[in-house]
């Protein structure tokens, strides 16, 4: 007598309410994000289409709008790699004494500290930038002239500390929190068994985040940099309070003459500008939204081949 078995069903998945709930709560907030990203794009090419004709008066004394945009444009972009410049080592130093040097009853106040560093307005930043850092640091700036004059960064004259290397300064202060957390949690995630392999074969503790967690954090740094250059291009009030804008395409940066930045030219002027010059305004913040988006774009490409080769 044959006995015949019968192949147990397939589970079939059962769709939880909650579930369906949170997945359509979540595409509509990504879809959300995606128009309202559109809908800033579009209103900058709009309104700053007229703006490309504008010359003379309408463009503030410029010939065209290139002339007008590009030493914005290069202030911007200085201040922000100066800035990126000083903050990148300060940062991931930090992270590293947070996550793998310091005892956790001293790390944990020091990682609180630089959390609320985040969380101070800029305007805060402005005015300590203003009041306390650029009186302080014009000594400074007097030594670089008088024994590095011969280079072109440092050519001087220092005649007042209100230069694109204080703004930068401020603005490296105002990213070192945002690249130190994201760095200090991806160390954070190396996993264990990796560092003790390598302590275990005789690496110091400097050859062993050299040789597991760097790598293993590669992407990540990368992302927590690009996080910090996007704060160092959009901010507006620290570096409008800090910095004596005369408008120059120069190098030189310590002397007063200092170009200025895209957010912080609008923010000074858009209050008393009218017809044309709205336009001109608004056609400088859709370069700095390019240029925002470029860079934001270029760091999530390197973070992908990043991953991809670890």
């Amino acid at each position: 007598m044959s006995t015949t078995t019968t192949a147990p069903s397939a589970p079939t998945a059962v769709s939880r309410r909650g579930d369906s709930v949170f997945a359509g709560l979540a595409t509509g907030a990504g879809l959300l994000i995606m128009l309202a990203l559109a809908g800033v794009a579009i209103f900058l090419i709009i309104e700053g289409i007229p703006a490309i004709s504008a010359s003379g008066e309408q463009a503030y004394g410029k010939d065209n709008i290139v002339v007008y945009v590009w030493p914005l444009l290069f202030g911007t972009l200085l201040a922000a790699v100066i800035a990126l410049l000083i903050a990148t080592p300060l940062a991931v130093g930090v992270a590293l004494v947070i996550s793998h040097y310091a005892p956790r009853r001293v790390a944990r106040p020091i990682g609180y500290l630089i959390d609320l560093l985040a969380a101070v307005p800029s305007v805060v930043y402005g005015l300590w930038g203003r009041a306390v850092l650029a009186p302080a640091i014009l000594p400074v700036y007097a030594w670089l002239a008088d024994h590095l004059g011969w280079l072109p960064f440092f050519d001087g004259p220092a005649r007042t500390g209100r230069t694109i290397l204080t703004a930068a300064i401020v603005l490296a202060v105002m990213a070192l929190p945002i690249i130190t957390a994201i760095c200090r949690e991806v160390f954070l995630q190396t996993p264990r068994i990796h560092e003790e392999a390598a302590l275990a074969l005789g690496a110091t503790r400097w050859e062993m985040i050299r040789m597991t967690v760097f790598p293993y954090a590669r992407s990540g740094v990368i992302s927590a940099v690009m996080l910090g250059l996007g704060r160092a291009l959009g901010e507006t009030m620290a570096v409008a309070m800090v910095l004596s804008a005369s408008g120059l395409v120069t190098i030189n940066l310590i002397s007063a003459e200092n170009p200025s930045t895209i957010a912080a030219n609008i923010a000074l002027n858009f209050g008393n500008a009218s017809g044309t010059k709205v336009n001109v305004l608004i056609f400088s913040g859709l370069v700095l939204f390019v240029v925002s988006f470029a860079v934001n774009f270029l760091g999530r490409w390197i973070a992908a081949r990043g991953q991809v080769k670890a």
